[in-house]
């Protein structure tokens, strides 16, 4: 594996990427509030004023959540910064702003989107509850889920949350009032699955390392330094035991000197056991996590 596609030294990227997204939010008031300014000029009171207020509430949360980073306020971020995007879309449907104005605030609004989608900012808020000498890695979602679970549940969840008070905003009060009951339930479950995605991790821990991934393991594993044999970018062809979950991408093969009894969740049945003599899984910044293991004295080979 050459040594550049493993390279885990993004110091200036994962000091900056926090403060890009967060000015990139910041200035959305500026960028994009002149179109939504203009799309509500000639709305009803109830519908212009509620309007604005809810905008401004959620970007205040917005902004407080990503100066709070821990794994909820990351799951938050995810499912907000990305609405505004067919926020901004839908506003400038209805709004005579210049095409230039347009332009810049959806720039701005995709902008703090992929920002909010990195993997340094993942690492950032993941391991904002990380407990004492220990460092997690967050893994890549399931390869499945990206084809339609993971954007319709975001749909869900962003739509379940806005759809029906915005119903209700323009007076359209039966019909808000059911679309938002179905929504806020829609929405709660949506946002607990994609909660789920942001909780699955490696942790590099005094002892070892441990799998946390309710995708692939019953409950979280310990590999004591001592059990492992071999830390490593997983070759094409490797016959140990596959814990990515269908993840794409590089994945991490770690060998192990003697097999170990992990238990496999199946769905609908009680967990089986199986044991293992190697596994693979699927870091978001697998580069990283190698030299992290390398540094922690876990055998790894860059």
């Amino acid at each position: 594996m050459p040594r550049f596609l493993l390279m885990s030294d993004r110091s200036v990227f994962d000091s900056a990427a926090p403060w890009a997204l967060r000015l990139a939010w910041a200035s959305l008031p500026f960028t994009a509030g002149p179109v939504f300014a203009d799309a509500l000029a000639e709305r009803a009171s109830l519908l212009q004023t509620g309007t604005s207020l809810a905008l401004w509430a959620v970007w205040a949360l917005t902004l407080l959540a990503m100066m709070v980073p821990i794994d909820k306020t990351l799951t938050a971020i995810r499912v907000l910064v990305p609405a505004s995007i067919p926020a901004v879309l839908f506003a400038a449907v209805n709004s005579d702003a210049s095409g230039a104005l347009i332009a810049l605030g959806t720039a701005v609004a995709v902008a703090a989107t992929m920002l909010s989608m990195t993997a340094p900012i993942g690492e950032l808020f993941i391991n904002g509850n990380s407990y004492g000498d220990e460092w997690r890695s967050p893994l890549k979602p399931p390869g499945p889920v990206l084809v339609a679970p993971l954007p319709l549940a975001w749909a869900a969840a962003a739509g379940g949350l806005f759809i029906g008070p915005l119903l209700l905003l323009a007076e359209r009060w039966v019909l808000g009032a059911i679309i938002s009951v179905i929504g806020f339930g829609l929405a709660g479950l949506a946002i607990r699955a994609l909660h789920v995605l942001t909780q699955r991790w490696a942790v590099f821990v005094p002892a070892g390392m441990v799998i946390h991934d309710g995708f692939s393991l019953a409950e979280p594993v310990l590999f004591r330094r001592r059990e492992i044999r071999m830390l490593r970018a997983a070759p094409q062809e490797t016959p140990v035991t596959d814990l990515t979950a269908g993840a794409l991408g590089l994945a991490v093969e770690v060998v192990l000197e003697d097999p170990i009894e992990v238990g496999r969740p199946v769905r609908g049945q009680a967990p089986t056991n199986e044991r293992i003599g190697g596994f693979m899984f699927s870091p978001t910044r697998p580069g990283k996590t190698i030299a992290t293991a390398k540094a922690r004295k876990i055998a790894s080979e860059l």
